[in-house]
Protein backbone atom coordinates (compact mmCIF):
# COMPACT_ATOMS: atom_id res chain seq x y z
CA UNK A 1 0.00 0.00 0.00
CA UNK A 2 1.23 3.46 -0.59
CA UNK A 3 2.87 5.88 1.86
CA UNK A 4 0.53 8.16 3.16
CA UNK A 5 2.99 10.88 3.28
CA UNK A 6 3.85 10.16 -0.05
CA UNK A 7 0.12 10.11 -1.48
CA UNK A 8 -1.02 13.51 0.76
CA UNK A 9 2.34 15.22 -1.02
CA UNK A 10 1.49 14.13 -4.54
CA UNK A 11 -2.29 14.75 -3.70
CA UNK A 12 -1.51 18.40 -2.71
CA UNK A 13 1.22 18.54 -5.37
CA UNK A 14 -1.32 17.85 -7.80
CA UNK A 15 -4.13 20.14 -6.80
CA UNK A 16 -1.97 22.42 -6.82
CA UNK A 17 -0.55 21.88 -10.12
CA UNK A 18 -3.87 22.85 -11.76
CA UNK A 19 -4.76 25.34 -9.73
CA UNK A 20 -1.88 27.58 -9.69
CA UNK A 21 -3.53 27.76 -13.66
CA UNK A 22 -6.21 29.94 -12.58
CA UNK A 23 -4.90 32.36 -10.20
CA UNK A 24 -1.85 32.90 -12.84
CA UNK A 25 -4.80 34.05 -15.35
CA UNK A 26 -6.34 36.76 -13.11
CA UNK A 27 -3.58 37.88 -11.40
CA UNK A 28 -1.86 38.25 -14.67
CA UNK A 29 -4.93 39.77 -16.74
CA UNK A 30 -5.89 42.29 -13.24
CA UNK A 31 -3.57 44.98 -15.05
CA UNK A 32 -4.62 44.23 -18.50
CA UNK A 33 -8.47 44.88 -17.54
CA UNK A 34 -7.68 48.10 -15.63
CA UNK A 35 -5.94 49.60 -18.63
CA UNK A 36 -8.57 48.67 -21.06
CA UNK A 37 -11.18 49.74 -18.46
CA UNK A 38 -9.44 53.09 -18.57
CA UNK A 39 -8.91 53.39 -22.31
CA UNK A 40 -12.67 52.54 -22.95
CA UNK A 41 -13.65 54.85 -20.71
CA UNK A 42 -11.63 57.38 -21.70
CA UNK A 43 -11.57 57.51 -25.18
CA UNK A 44 -14.86 55.29 -25.89
CA UNK A 45 -12.98 53.17 -28.62
CA UNK A 46 -14.91 50.22 -29.78
CA UNK A 47 -11.46 48.50 -29.68
CA UNK A 48 -11.10 49.04 -26.42
CA UNK A 49 -14.40 47.75 -25.13
CA UNK A 50 -13.87 44.91 -27.12
CA UNK A 51 -10.50 43.78 -25.05
CA UNK A 52 -12.18 44.50 -21.85
CA UNK A 53 -14.98 42.80 -22.53
CA UNK A 54 -13.02 39.49 -24.36
CA UNK A 55 -10.60 38.88 -21.79
CA UNK A 56 -13.19 40.14 -18.81
CA UNK A 57 -14.98 36.45 -19.93
CA UNK A 58 -11.44 34.62 -19.19
CA UNK A 59 -10.77 36.49 -15.91
CA UNK A 60 -14.27 35.48 -14.98
CA UNK A 61 -14.30 31.96 -16.09
CA UNK A 62 -10.65 31.38 -14.50
CA UNK A 63 -11.75 33.58 -11.31
CA UNK A 64 -15.34 30.76 -10.60
CA UNK A 65 -13.14 27.60 -11.55
CA UNK A 66 -9.83 28.80 -9.29
CA UNK A 67 -12.27 29.60 -6.22
CA UNK A 68 -13.17 26.37 -6.57
CA UNK A 69 -9.93 24.04 -7.03
CA UNK A 70 -8.37 26.78 -3.73
CA UNK A 71 -11.29 26.19 -1.09
CA UNK A 72 -10.55 22.34 -1.80
CA UNK A 73 -6.15 23.21 -0.91
CA UNK A 74 -7.40 24.29 2.19
CA UNK A 75 -9.00 21.73 3.23
CA UNK A 76 -6.28 19.50 2.48
CA UNK A 77 -4.42 21.28 5.55
CA UNK A 78 -6.88 19.77 7.60
CA UNK A 79 -7.39 16.14 6.35
CA UNK A 80 -4.57 15.20 4.78
CA UNK A 81 -1.58 17.62 7.49
CA UNK A 82 -3.68 17.58 10.64
CA UNK A 83 -0.79 17.76 12.39
CA UNK A 84 0.78 20.82 10.37
CA UNK A 85 -2.24 22.32 11.11
CA UNK A 86 -2.19 21.51 14.56
CA UNK A 87 1.78 22.72 15.04
CA UNK A 88 0.93 26.10 13.05
CA UNK A 89 -2.11 26.74 12.70
CA UNK A 90 -1.88 30.08 15.46
CA UNK A 91 0.55 31.88 12.70
CA UNK A 92 -0.73 29.80 9.38
CA UNK A 93 -4.36 30.30 9.51
CA UNK A 94 -4.39 34.15 10.16
CA UNK A 95 -3.28 34.94 6.35
CA UNK A 96 -5.37 32.36 4.66
CA UNK A 97 -8.40 33.88 6.90
CA UNK A 98 -7.67 37.22 5.54
CA UNK A 99 -7.23 35.99 2.32
CA UNK A 100 -10.93 34.98 2.41
CA UNK A 101 -12.43 37.94 4.58
CA UNK A 102 -10.78 40.91 2.83
CA UNK A 103 -9.05 39.95 -0.57
CA UNK A 104 -11.62 37.26 -1.85
CA UNK A 105 -14.33 39.17 -0.76
CA UNK A 106 -13.24 42.67 -2.16
CA UNK A 107 -12.71 41.13 -5.26
CA UNK A 108 -15.77 38.63 -5.80
CA UNK A 109 -18.00 41.52 -4.41
CA UNK A 110 -17.08 44.27 -7.38
CA UNK A 111 -16.59 41.75 -9.73
CA UNK A 112 -20.11 41.34 -10.31
CA UNK A 113 -19.97 44.99 -10.46
CA UNK A 114 -17.33 44.29 -13.54
CA UNK A 115 -18.80 41.70 -15.58
CA UNK A 116 -22.39 42.65 -15.56
CA UNK A 117 -22.65 46.10 -14.22
CA UNK A 118 -21.52 48.68 -17.27
CA UNK A 119 -24.86 49.53 -18.60
CA UNK A 120 -26.08 50.05 -14.69
CA UNK A 121 -23.07 52.04 -13.07
CA UNK A 122 -21.56 55.14 -13.90
CA UNK A 123 -18.53 55.47 -15.54
CA UNK A 124 -16.42 56.36 -12.08
CA UNK A 125 -18.00 53.68 -10.43
CA UNK A 126 -17.00 51.16 -13.15
CA UNK A 127 -13.59 51.91 -13.00
CA UNK A 128 -13.53 51.24 -9.19
CA UNK A 129 -14.86 48.12 -9.58
CA UNK A 130 -12.12 47.26 -12.07
CA UNK A 131 -9.77 48.66 -9.54
CA UNK A 132 -11.00 46.65 -6.93
CA UNK A 133 -11.37 43.72 -9.11
CA UNK A 134 -6.97 43.95 -9.62
CA UNK A 135 -6.10 44.96 -6.14
CA UNK A 136 -8.12 41.73 -4.65
CA UNK A 137 -6.77 39.80 -7.07
CA UNK A 138 -3.34 40.76 -5.87
CA UNK A 139 -4.10 41.04 -2.08
CA UNK A 140 -5.22 37.58 -2.32
CA UNK A 141 -1.40 36.60 -3.72
CA UNK A 142 -0.16 38.50 -0.75
CA UNK A 143 -1.81 36.61 1.84
CA UNK A 144 -1.26 33.59 0.46
CA UNK A 145 2.49 33.92 -0.16
CA UNK A 146 3.26 35.30 3.64
CA UNK A 147 1.69 32.12 4.49
CA UNK A 148 4.10 29.94 2.53
CA UNK A 149 6.84 32.26 2.42
CA UNK A 150 6.84 32.04 6.26
CA UNK A 151 7.34 28.51 5.87
CA UNK A 152 10.57 28.70 3.63
CA UNK A 153 11.97 31.62 6.27
CA UNK A 154 10.07 31.67 9.87
CA UNK A 155 10.26 34.42 11.84
CA UNK A 156 8.54 35.47 14.70
CA UNK A 157 7.22 32.89 16.33
CA UNK A 158 8.10 30.79 19.84
CA UNK A 159 7.75 26.70 19.75
CA UNK A 160 6.44 24.94 22.89
CA UNK A 161 4.93 21.84 22.89
CA UNK A 162 1.42 21.24 24.52
CA UNK A 163 1.14 17.39 25.35
CA UNK A 164 3.86 16.06 23.74
CA UNK A 165 2.99 17.91 19.77
CA UNK A 166 5.00 21.22 18.45
CA UNK A 167 2.95 24.25 18.47
CA UNK A 168 4.12 27.54 16.80
CA UNK A 169 2.76 30.82 18.75
CA UNK A 170 3.20 33.95 16.84
CA UNK A 171 4.83 36.53 19.54
CA UNK A 172 5.98 39.72 16.37
CA UNK A 173 3.45 39.42 13.64
CA UNK A 174 5.04 42.31 11.96
CA UNK A 175 8.65 39.76 11.74
CA UNK A 176 6.29 36.38 10.88
CA UNK A 177 4.58 38.33 7.85
CA UNK A 178 7.11 40.67 6.43
CA UNK A 179 9.39 37.52 6.57
CA UNK A 180 12.77 38.24 4.56
CA UNK A 181 11.49 35.56 1.47
CA UNK A 182 7.82 37.37 1.34
CA UNK A 183 8.67 40.36 -0.70
CA UNK A 184 10.96 38.27 -3.12
CA UNK A 185 8.10 35.49 -3.68
CA UNK A 186 5.96 38.55 -4.21
CA UNK A 187 7.57 40.13 -7.05
CA UNK A 188 8.75 37.32 -9.10
CA UNK A 189 5.32 35.64 -8.75
CA UNK A 190 2.78 38.65 -9.67
CA UNK A 191 5.44 39.47 -13.05
CA UNK A 192 5.70 35.84 -13.51
CA UNK A 193 2.07 36.24 -13.58
CA UNK A 194 1.45 39.15 -16.12
CA UNK A 195 4.44 37.63 -18.32
CA UNK A 196 2.52 34.53 -18.61
CA UNK A 197 -0.70 36.70 -19.70
CA UNK A 198 1.46 38.51 -22.24
CA UNK A 199 2.89 35.54 -23.45
CA UNK A 200 -0.55 34.40 -23.78
CA UNK A 201 -1.79 37.09 -25.11
CA UNK A 202 0.54 37.42 -27.57
CA UNK A 203 0.05 34.15 -28.85
CA UNK A 204 -3.51 34.02 -29.29
CA UNK A 205 -3.00 37.40 -31.12
CA UNK A 206 -0.20 35.70 -33.35
CA UNK A 207 -2.56 32.77 -34.62
CA UNK A 208 -5.34 35.55 -35.78
CA UNK A 209 -2.60 37.49 -37.34
CA UNK A 210 -0.64 34.76 -39.27
CA UNK A 211 -3.75 33.74 -40.62
CA UNK A 212 -4.40 36.84 -41.88
CA UNK A 213 -1.75 38.52 -43.01
CA UNK A 214 0.99 35.01 -43.74
CA UNK A 215 -1.92 32.92 -44.99
CA UNK A 216 -4.11 35.24 -46.69
CA UNK A 217 -7.21 34.10 -44.71
CA UNK A 218 -10.39 36.33 -44.52
CA UNK A 219 -10.41 37.00 -40.76
CA UNK A 220 -12.71 38.60 -38.76
CA UNK A 221 -11.98 41.54 -36.25
CA UNK A 222 -8.67 42.06 -36.86
CA UNK A 223 -7.60 44.96 -35.47
CA UNK A 224 -9.04 43.51 -32.54
CA UNK A 225 -5.94 40.81 -33.00
CA UNK A 226 -3.51 42.99 -33.84
CA UNK A 227 -3.96 45.14 -30.65
CA UNK A 228 -3.98 41.49 -29.07
CA UNK A 229 -0.64 40.50 -30.15
CA UNK A 230 1.05 43.94 -29.42
CA UNK A 231 -0.31 44.58 -25.76
CA UNK A 232 1.04 41.33 -24.96
CA UNK A 233 4.36 42.16 -26.36
CA UNK A 234 4.66 45.52 -24.79
CA UNK A 235 4.01 43.71 -21.32
CA UNK A 236 6.62 41.02 -22.84
CA UNK A 237 9.40 43.28 -23.44
CA UNK A 238 8.90 44.92 -19.58
CA UNK A 239 8.35 41.55 -17.75
CA UNK A 240 10.65 39.03 -19.36
CA UNK A 241 14.00 41.13 -18.64
CA UNK A 242 13.07 42.18 -15.13
CA UNK A 243 11.91 38.51 -14.09
CA UNK A 244 15.53 37.01 -14.84
CA UNK A 245 16.88 40.17 -13.53
CA UNK A 246 14.96 39.55 -10.09
CA UNK A 247 15.50 35.91 -10.50
CA UNK A 248 19.32 36.60 -10.38
CA UNK A 249 18.87 38.40 -7.41
CA UNK A 250 16.29 36.04 -5.74
CA UNK A 251 18.51 32.93 -6.26
CA UNK A 252 21.08 34.91 -4.38
CA UNK A 253 18.24 35.26 -1.76
CA UNK A 254 17.74 31.42 -1.58
CA UNK A 255 21.75 30.41 -1.15
CA UNK A 256 21.76 32.58 2.00
CA UNK A 257 18.54 31.37 3.75
CA UNK A 258 18.62 28.02 2.42
CA UNK A 259 21.66 26.56 1.59
CA UNK A 260 20.55 23.37 1.50
CA UNK A 261 17.71 24.10 -1.66
CA UNK A 262 20.01 26.14 -3.39
CA UNK A 263 22.75 23.24 -3.47
CA UNK A 264 20.00 20.85 -4.87
CA UNK A 265 19.20 23.72 -7.49
CA UNK A 266 22.62 23.49 -8.60
CA UNK A 267 23.50 19.80 -7.90
CA UNK A 268 26.26 20.65 -5.69
CA UNK A 269 26.89 17.61 -3.55
CA UNK A 270 30.29 18.15 -2.36
CA UNK A 271 31.48 21.37 -0.51
CA UNK A 272 33.16 23.61 -3.71
CA UNK A 273 34.59 26.74 -5.28
CA UNK A 274 34.03 27.79 -9.05
CA UNK A 275 30.85 25.93 -9.49
CA UNK A 276 29.80 26.23 -12.72
CA UNK A 277 26.11 27.34 -13.72
CA UNK A 278 24.77 25.27 -16.62
CA UNK A 279 22.63 27.08 -18.79
CA UNK A 280 21.96 24.28 -20.60
CA UNK A 281 22.38 20.96 -19.38
CA UNK A 282 21.47 16.91 -20.61
CA UNK A 283 22.00 14.08 -19.22
CA UNK A 284 24.35 11.25 -20.51
CA UNK A 285 22.32 8.36 -19.28
CA UNK A 286 20.16 7.48 -16.70
CA UNK A 287 22.50 8.07 -13.83
CA UNK A 288 22.44 12.02 -14.58
CA UNK A 289 18.83 12.11 -15.66
CA UNK A 290 17.78 10.30 -11.59
CA UNK A 291 20.69 11.36 -9.65
CA UNK A 292 22.53 14.60 -11.14
CA UNK A 293 25.67 15.65 -10.04
CA UNK A 294 27.26 19.29 -11.02
CA UNK A 295 30.68 17.53 -11.84
CA UNK A 296 29.14 14.50 -14.06
CA UNK A 297 27.11 16.75 -16.03
CA UNK A 298 27.27 17.50 -19.60
CA UNK A 299 25.70 21.14 -20.87
CA UNK A 300 26.87 24.12 -21.43
CA UNK A 301 28.23 26.48 -18.54
CA UNK A 302 29.64 29.35 -17.05
CA UNK A 303 32.73 28.26 -15.39
CA UNK A 304 32.23 29.66 -11.97
CA UNK A 305 28.77 30.98 -12.51
CA UNK A 306 27.10 29.34 -9.55
CA UNK A 307 29.44 30.71 -7.53
CA UNK A 308 29.20 33.90 -8.52
CA UNK A 309 25.36 33.69 -8.54
CA UNK A 310 25.32 32.18 -5.23
CA UNK A 311 27.62 35.27 -3.63
CA UNK A 312 26.76 38.26 -6.18
CA UNK A 313 29.95 38.96 -7.94
CA UNK A 314 32.95 35.88 -7.03
CA UNK A 315 33.29 32.91 -9.24
CA UNK A 316 35.39 31.40 -6.57
CA UNK A 317 32.61 31.49 -3.55
CA UNK A 318 32.06 28.25 -1.67
CA UNK A 319 28.92 26.75 -1.61
CA UNK A 320 28.24 24.19 0.80
CA UNK A 321 27.66 20.56 -0.48
CA UNK A 322 24.52 18.84 -0.13
CA UNK A 323 26.49 15.60 1.88
CA UNK A 324 27.29 18.02 4.87
CA UNK A 325 23.36 18.71 5.59
CA UNK A 326 22.70 15.79 8.03
CA UNK A 327 19.07 13.79 7.50
CA UNK A 328 17.44 13.70 4.60
CA UNK A 329 17.91 15.72 0.91
CA UNK A 330 15.57 17.04 -1.37
CA UNK A 331 15.01 15.21 -4.71
CA UNK A 332 17.58 16.44 -6.42
CA UNK A 333 16.60 15.27 -9.87
CA UNK A 334 13.66 17.12 -9.98
CA UNK A 335 14.80 20.14 -8.44
CA UNK A 336 17.74 20.24 -10.27
CA UNK A 337 16.31 19.45 -13.91
CA UNK A 338 13.37 22.06 -13.24
CA UNK A 339 15.41 24.74 -12.46
CA UNK A 340 17.29 23.92 -15.57
CA UNK A 341 14.51 24.01 -17.62
CA UNK A 342 12.69 26.98 -15.73
CA UNK A 343 16.09 29.09 -15.97
CA UNK A 344 16.29 28.02 -19.99
CA UNK A 345 12.42 29.35 -20.70
CA UNK A 346 13.31 32.65 -18.94
CA UNK A 347 15.99 33.42 -21.34
CA UNK A 348 13.95 32.38 -24.03
CA UNK A 349 10.91 35.06 -23.10
CA UNK A 350 13.81 37.67 -22.96
CA UNK A 351 14.70 36.16 -26.32
CA UNK A 352 10.89 35.88 -28.01
CA UNK A 353 10.49 39.50 -26.36
CA UNK A 354 13.01 41.63 -27.74
CA UNK A 355 12.69 39.34 -31.28
CA UNK A 356 8.86 40.61 -31.48
CA UNK A 357 9.72 44.57 -30.09
CA UNK A 358 12.94 44.62 -32.83
CA UNK A 359 10.28 43.14 -35.44
CA UNK A 360 7.85 45.67 -34.44
CA UNK A 361 10.29 48.88 -34.71
CA UNK A 362 11.06 47.34 -38.07
CA UNK A 363 7.63 47.00 -39.41
CA UNK A 364 7.69 43.42 -40.00
CA UNK A 365 5.54 42.61 -36.72
CA UNK A 366 2.30 41.40 -38.74
CA UNK A 367 3.89 39.75 -41.11
CA UNK A 368 6.69 37.79 -39.57
CA UNK A 369 5.63 34.33 -39.83
CA UNK A 370 8.55 32.68 -37.60
CA UNK A 371 7.76 35.07 -34.74
CA UNK A 372 4.43 34.46 -35.35
CA UNK A 373 4.79 30.35 -34.75
CA UNK A 374 7.29 31.04 -32.20
CA UNK A 375 4.82 33.31 -30.28
CA UNK A 376 2.05 30.51 -30.95
CA UNK A 377 4.09 27.80 -29.35
CA UNK A 378 4.92 29.80 -26.61
CA UNK A 379 1.58 31.04 -25.63
CA UNK A 380 1.49 28.14 -22.71
CA UNK A 381 5.37 28.38 -21.32
CA UNK A 382 4.42 31.24 -19.22
CA UNK A 383 2.52 29.13 -16.96
CA UNK A 384 4.39 26.06 -17.18
CA UNK A 385 7.59 28.20 -16.28
CA UNK A 386 5.43 29.02 -13.13
CA UNK A 387 5.03 25.65 -12.36
CA UNK A 388 8.24 24.57 -12.51
CA UNK A 389 9.72 27.75 -10.56
CA UNK A 390 7.27 26.24 -7.34
CA UNK A 391 7.87 22.60 -7.90
CA UNK A 392 12.06 24.26 -7.01
CA UNK A 393 10.27 26.14 -4.10
CA UNK A 394 7.90 23.30 -2.95
CA UNK A 395 10.07 20.39 -3.60
CA UNK A 396 13.26 22.06 -2.82
CA UNK A 397 12.63 22.83 0.63
CA UNK A 398 12.35 19.05 1.70
CA UNK A 399 12.37 17.21 3.66
CA UNK A 400 11.19 20.46 5.30
CA UNK A 401 7.36 21.25 6.01
CA UNK A 402 8.51 24.43 8.25
CA UNK A 403 12.11 25.33 7.06
CA UNK A 404 14.29 24.11 9.96
CA UNK A 405 11.29 23.27 12.60
CA UNK A 406 9.05 20.58 11.30
CA UNK A 407 9.72 17.89 8.82
CA UNK A 408 7.07 16.69 6.54
CA UNK A 409 6.52 13.46 7.86
CA UNK A 410 5.40 14.68 10.84
CA UNK A 411 3.23 17.02 9.68
CA UNK A 412 0.97 14.41 7.85
CA UNK A 413 -2.52 13.39 9.43
CA UNK A 414 -1.52 10.82 12.18
CA UNK A 415 -4.76 8.78 11.91
CA UNK A 416 -4.25 8.08 7.62
CA UNK A 417 -4.21 5.38 5.82
CA UNK A 418 -2.00 4.26 3.35
CA UNK A 419 -5.89 3.27 1.85
CA UNK A 420 -7.62 6.72 2.43
CA UNK A 421 -4.36 8.44 0.99
CA UNK A 422 -4.39 6.62 -2.53
CA UNK A 423 -8.21 6.24 -2.64
CA UNK A 424 -8.47 10.53 -2.35
CA UNK A 425 -5.60 10.54 -4.44
CA UNK A 426 -6.71 8.59 -6.91
CA UNK A 427 -10.27 10.59 -6.82
CA UNK A 428 -8.38 14.22 -7.38
CA UNK A 429 -6.57 12.74 -10.19
CA UNK A 430 -9.48 11.94 -11.51
CA UNK A 431 -11.66 15.11 -10.97
CA UNK A 432 -8.92 17.95 -11.34
CA UNK A 433 -7.51 16.54 -14.55
CA UNK A 434 -11.43 16.67 -15.54
CA UNK A 435 -11.83 21.00 -14.20
CA UNK A 436 -8.32 21.22 -16.23
CA UNK A 437 -9.73 20.06 -19.48
CA UNK A 438 -13.22 21.46 -18.97
CA UNK A 439 -11.25 24.98 -18.78
CA UNK A 440 -9.31 24.45 -21.55
CA UNK A 441 -12.15 23.65 -23.55
CA UNK A 442 -13.83 26.88 -22.04
CA UNK A 443 -11.17 29.06 -23.36
CA UNK A 444 -10.88 27.72 -26.56
CA UNK A 445 -14.76 28.47 -27.51
CA UNK A 446 -13.94 31.78 -25.99
CA UNK A 447 -11.41 32.51 -28.28
CA UNK A 448 -12.57 31.06 -31.25
CA UNK A 449 -15.74 33.12 -30.80
CA UNK A 450 -13.47 35.97 -30.78
CA UNK A 451 -14.61 39.65 -29.11
CA UNK A 452 -17.93 40.31 -29.03
CA UNK A 453 -19.63 42.92 -30.92
CA UNK A 454 -20.13 46.45 -30.14
CA UNK A 455 -21.48 49.35 -31.83
CA UNK A 456 -19.83 51.94 -33.90
CA UNK A 457 -17.18 48.82 -34.28
CA UNK A 458 -14.41 48.99 -37.06
CA UNK A 459 -12.26 46.58 -36.15
CA UNK A 460 -13.53 43.75 -37.92
CA UNK A 461 -12.38 44.88 -41.63
CA UNK A 462 -11.00 42.36 -43.07
CA UNK A 463 -9.09 42.97 -45.88
CA UNK A 464 -7.25 46.34 -44.38
CA UNK A 465 -3.98 47.15 -44.74
CA UNK A 466 -1.47 46.07 -41.59
CA UNK A 467 -0.77 49.00 -39.21
CA UNK A 468 2.43 49.62 -38.10
CA UNK A 469 1.04 52.48 -35.30
CA UNK A 470 0.61 51.41 -32.30
CA UNK A 471 -1.24 48.62 -30.67
CA UNK A 472 -4.76 49.48 -31.74
CA UNK A 473 -3.42 51.00 -34.93
CA UNK A 474 -4.76 54.34 -33.96
CA UNK A 475 -0.99 55.98 -34.08
CA UNK A 476 -0.40 55.91 -30.46
CA UNK A 477 3.05 54.65 -30.74
CA UNK A 478 4.24 52.89 -27.86
CA UNK A 479 0.13 52.96 -26.29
Amino acid sequence: MIDPVLASRLQFALTTIVHIVFPVLTMGLAPFLIYFTWKDIRTGEAIYEQLRRFWTRIFAVSFAIGTVTGLVLEFEFGTNFAAFSTTAGDLFGGPLALEGLLAFMLEATFLGVFVFGRERVGNALYMLSAIAVGVGTWLSAVWILIANSWMQTPRGYELAREGGQPIVTLVDPIAAYANPRFPWMFVHMQNAAVESVALFMAGVGAYYVFRHHVWGYSIENVRFWEATLKYGLIALVVTAPLQVIHGDLYARHVFETQPQKFAAMEAVWETDAYVPEYIVAFPTDVNDLLDPKAKDIFGIGIPGGASWLASGGDPQAVIQGLEEFPGPQPPVAIVFWSFRVMVALGFWFVLLAFWGGFRWWRGDLLTDDLLHKALMLSAPLGIVAVELGWIVTEVGRQPWVIQGVMRTRDGVSPGLTGGEAALTLAGFAVVYTGIFVVHTYVLYRIIRAGPPAVGGDESSDTDRPASTDGPTGAGEGGG
